[in-house]
């Protein structure tokens, strides 16, 4: 099993991971460490796999999974049973998992510099759009330049052409996101889905933001990718306050 791991200055209590699609039980399109469940892959293999994950990574709990719904609802580890419908999870507790599944769209981690609060968040065009990062740093509930964030891997700048509603749903809410879209062919533009998501994260005053360097689609034998492959897996980031 392969993994990556935030370059952030993180307090020591907080323990934050990427998987990868290398290792795992799945086969053919989903060959790899799959942790999705409903993406269509062997129910047996995926649960071999977050066993896998468990196990290897030494969590503390069984991950908190998300029903991800592209919005803007932020629960916590507390409030939301487990499959609920949200697109990111925070923790205040030790030993409570905050996971989302991504194969594309951005997922962010996010943590206090006092090592008190952590949150996984997914984010896609939509969500980002409808303030799911807003949404997250409200739940949070801490000064804006207290929180470190780290951008995992996502569709990357040369790879995710959109519509002009796509682009148009960003500049109406910031003249400054123009920056973040390049034409393409007619009517079409290809967007920097870790611009856009810098710039509310500047905006909003945090303290730190890192990562963003990764494109699933083009990385082939690392991530999976949806607008590559159509059928496939999910990639996991995780985040957690170790004990």
């Amino acid at each position: 099993m392969n993994v990556l791991t935030p370059e952030w200055p993180a307090p020591p209590n907080v323990r934050a991971v990427i998987t990868t699609r290398i290792g795992g039980l799945s086969q053919g399109a989903y060959a790899g460490l799959n942790l999705g469940d409903h993406v269509g892959d062997d129910p047996v293999a995926v649960a071999g796999n977050r066993a896998l994950l468990r196990d290897r990574l030494g969590l503390p709990a069984e991950p908190h999974w998300l029903t991800q719904v592209h919005g803007c609802r932020v629960t916590s580890t507390d409030d939301a049973s487990p499959g609920c419908e949200a697109d990111g999870v925070c923790a205040d507790l030790p030993g409570r998992v905050c996971a989302v599944l991504t194969a594309d769209c951005l997922p962010l981690l996010i943590c206090d510099r006092q090592g008190e609060r952590v949150c996984a968040v997914h984010a896609g065009w939509r969500g980002l759009a409808a303030g799911v990062i807003e949404a997250a740093l409200r739940r949070l509930d801490r000064p804006p330049a207290d929180l470190l964030v780290w951008l995992g891997p996502a569709i990357g700048p040369r790879a995710f052409e959109v519509g002009d509603e796509v682009r148009q749903a960003f500049i109406r809410q910031s003249s400054a996101a123009e920056a973040a879209f390049e034409p393409s062919r007619s009517g079409h533009w290809l967007a920097d889905l870790y611009a856009l998501a810098r710039q509310r994260l500047t905006r909003l005053g945090a303290g730190f933001v890192g990562g963003g360097d990764y494109c699933t689609v083009t990385d082939r034998e690392r991530f999976y990718s949806y607008r590559r492959d159509g059928v496939t897996g999910r990639m996991a980031s995780l985040i957690w306050l170790q004990a």
